[in-house]
C-alpha cells in the first residue's frame, strides 16, 4: 500500500471503526478516590491481556460469563471504576462483538462483590498487528503472508498471528466525538523527520530496504486521537497507543528504535508546530490544535529508568512542553512485589512503587510501562496504580487478570 494514497473523508474512518451505545446501569461507583464523581473524571489505562491465540477465540470466550481471566480483568475495572478507560491487548473484530460481550457478560455483572460498571460509549478501530505486509520485514529470507503460518507474525506490519490480535478499545461514560476522531494506522515510519531507522551494525546499511521503507508503518498497533466530550467545555483528547516492546530483535535493535519513535509521535503531536509532518488516515496533516486538552494513555512499553528501552524513549514524552509528567501514580503493592520477588528488581534505580507491570523477575523485572499523562492545565486531583498488597484479597485477582496493573488519574 502506498501511504500517500490514503482513504479520503470521514466516511472511510467511520467504516473502519465501531462505536455502539449501550444502556447505562444505576450502579454506585466502587472504590473511587478524590476527584471522582460529578466534579471529577477518572481516566485510566489497563493492559488487560484479553488477547487470544486464534482469531475469533476472544469472542467465543466472552460469549459466556465463565472465562476466569476475563472475570478477573472485569473485577479490577469495576473496583477502579474509571470514567474513560483504554484497554490494551484486546483483540479487534470488525463488528465490535468482543467489546460488546465484555460489557454485557462481565462489566455489567458484579464480579466477586464489586459493583457493575456500564459504559454508554465504546470505540475501536483496526490495528497493524497481524496485518500482512507482503514483505520480509524480519529479514529472515522468507516472506510469509498466510495468517498462522510460521514466520507470519514477524512479517506483519505489527507482530501478530492474525489481523487485530493485541488490539485496543476505549470504554467511556462520556460521549465520544466520533466525527473528530483521528487515527494514524498508516503513517509511515520513514515519514517522521529524524526517524531512528535501524541499521546493520556490521555494515552500517539500513536494516530495511527502500522498498520496505516505502510501506513500513510506524505504529505497531495504531495511534488514536479520540475526543471525549467531558462536561460542557472543549473535549479532552484521549491519545491512545500501545508501542512495540523494546525486545525480541537483533543487534540492529529495530524494536528498541521503533518503540522510541512510536512514543516520540505523541511528543511531537502535542507540541505546537512540531507535528506538521504528521498525517492521519484520511490524509489530514498536522498535530493537535494549540490549547487542546488531552490525556496520553497506554502501555508504552518503556520505563524512564530501568529495562531495555531506549534511554530517551519515554523521557522525551514526559518532558514534552504540554505534557504533565510530574504526577507519577504509585502503589505500595508494586514496592512490596519488588522486594518479595528480588532478582532484576534489586538492581533497578526507579522507585518500585511506580511500577505498573509484574514481569519476569530475572529480566527485565517489574517496570513502569503504563501511563496516563494529562496536558498541563488540567488539574490533577489524584492518581494511582491498582496494585494491591498481598494482604488484600484482590491481590490474587489482579495477578490472575494480567501481568499489568490498571493506572488511573483523576482530573477536575
Amino acid at each position: 500500500m502506498n501511504p500517500r494514497a490514503l482513504p479520503a473523508g470521514a466516511a472511510a474512518l467511520a467504516a473502519a471503526a465501531f462505536l455502539f451505545p449501550t444502556a447505562p446501569a444505576n450502579a454506585a461507583p466502587a472504590e473511587r478516590g478524590a476527584g471522582s464523581g460529578p466534579e471529577g473524571v477518572r481516566f485510566a489505562t489497563y493492559n488487560a491481556s484479553l488477547h487470544r491465540s486464534a482469531e475469533g477465540e476472544l469472542i467465543e470466550d466472552l460469549s459466556t460469563p465463565d472465562d476466569e481471566q476475563a472475570a478477573a480483568a472485569a473485577e479490577i475495572i469495576q473496583r477502579a471504576d474509571p470514567d474513560v478507560l483504554l484497554v490494551n491487548e484486546f483483540d479487534y473484530d470488525e463488528e465490535g462483538r468482543a467489546a460488546e460481550l465484555f460489557q454485557r457478560n462481565y462489566l455489567s455483572v458484579g464480579q466477586s462483590g464489586a459493583d457493575p460498571v456500564d459504559y454508554p460509549y465504546r470505540y475501536a478501530a483496526p490495528v497493524n498487528t497481524g496485518v500482512a505486509s507482503g514483505l520480509d520485514l524480519d529479514n529472515n529470507g522468507e516472506t510469509v503472508t498466510e495468517p498462522g503460518e510460521p514466520g507470519y507474525a514477524g512479517d506483519a506490519f505489527g507482530f501478530g498471528q492474525y489481523p487485530g490480535q493485541y488490539g485496543m478499545v476505549v470504554y467511556s461514560k462520556h460521549p465520544i466525538a466520533t466525527d473528530r476522531v483521528r487515527t494514524f494506522q498508516n503513517f509511515r515510519w520513514a515519514d517522521m523527520p529524524g526517524a531512528l531507522l535501524p541499521e546493520d551494525p556490521e555494515t552500517g546499511e539500513g536494516f530495511y530496504s527502500e522498498e520496505e521503507l516505502e510501506e513500513l508503518r510506524l505504529s505497531s498497533k495504531s495511534h488514536w486521537d479520540v475526543p471525549i466530550r467531558v462536561g460542557h467545555g472543549r473535549p479532552v483528547h484521549l491519545l491512545a497507543a500501545h508501542p512495540t516492546p523494546p525486545a525480541f530483535d537483533g543487534p540492529e535493535r529495530r524494536n528498541v528504535l521503533r518503540n522510541h519513535d512510536e512514543i516520540r509521535f505523541w511528543a511531537d503531536y502535542t507540541t505546537p508546530r512540531k507535528g506538521r509532518y504528521i498525517y492521519d488516515d484520511t490524509g489530514r496533516h498536522g498535530g493537535l490544535a494549540p490549547g487542546s486538552r488531552f490525556v496520553v494513555a497506554g502501555d508504552l512499553n518503556s520505563d524512564p529508568e530501568d529495562g531495555a528501552g531506549h534511554p530517551r524513549a519515554v523521557a522525551r514524552l514526559l518532558e514534552a512542553p504540554r505534557v504533565n509528567g510530574r504526577e507519577v501514580p504509585r502503589a505500595e503493592g508494586g514496592a512490596e512485589a519488588a522486594e518479595l520477588q528480588g532478582g532484576a528488581n534489586d538492581g533497578h534505580t526507579g522507585d518500585p512503587a511506580h511500577d505498573t507491570a509484574d514481569f519476569n523477575d530475572e529480566a527485565p523485572g517489574n517496570l513502569r510501562v503504563d501511563y496516563v499523562l494529562p496536558s498541563r492545565g488540567l488539574p490533577v486531583r489524584g492518581s494511582g496504580v491498582y496494585w494491591p498488597t498481598t494482604d488484600d484479597p484482590v491481590a490474587d485477582t489482579a495477578a490472575a487478570a494480567s501481568d499489568h496493573r490498571l493506572v488511573w488519574v483523576d482530573l477536575r
